[in-house]
């Protein structure tokens, strides 16, 4: 049985900025046969929720109203990290497009919707310590390197 890391909203948790969730469906065949463990960065830094949006602009990132909000961000990256080293979890499931979660695509921090390529905090530093990031539209990816690669 694999453990997994899941981004919270994607389990259906009401996490995300707006207060909502974005529950995926097919996650359902994951629980099956998986451990799966559910994060959201941004609480776990100390964010409320619901909360102003935020985006990657350089090295910080930054809400619609302009307040720095890059210690919470890295702090709730650390934590979710140090989950996924205590169970010694070897890929994650993210939310896409997210400061903190996105894999592959983000928002440029212009707050006019404008996608650039790039990863949120949380999956850049587990990508860095060598947990294999997916986003929700990786998730036939995310299946193959299950039953690929893990225990």
């Amino acid at each position: 049985m694999t453990k997994i890391i899941v981004s919270g909203c994607l389990l259906g948790f009401p996490c995300r900025y707006d207060g909502k969730d974005c529950y995926l469906e097919k996650i359902e065949e994951l629980k099956e046969k998986h451990t799966l463990i559910p994060v959201c960065p941004e609480q776990m830094g100390g964010l409320p929720t619901p909360r102003h949006p935020s985006e990657i602009r350089g090295e910080k990132l930054m809400n619609n109203i302009g307040e720095d909000v890059t210690e919470n961000y890295r702090k709730g990256a650390e934590t979710a990290l140090c989950i996924a080293k205590m169970n010694h979890v070897q890929c994650a499931l993210f939310k896409q497009k997210s400061p903190s979660c996105g894999h592959g695509v983000i928002y440029d921090g212009t707050f006019t919707g404008t996608k650039i390529p790039g990863n949120g905090v949380t999956a850049q530093l587990f990508e860095k310590n060598g947990i294999r990031v997916f986003s929700e539209d990786e998730f036939e990816d995310l299946k193959e390197f299950i039953d690929k690669y893990t225990d």
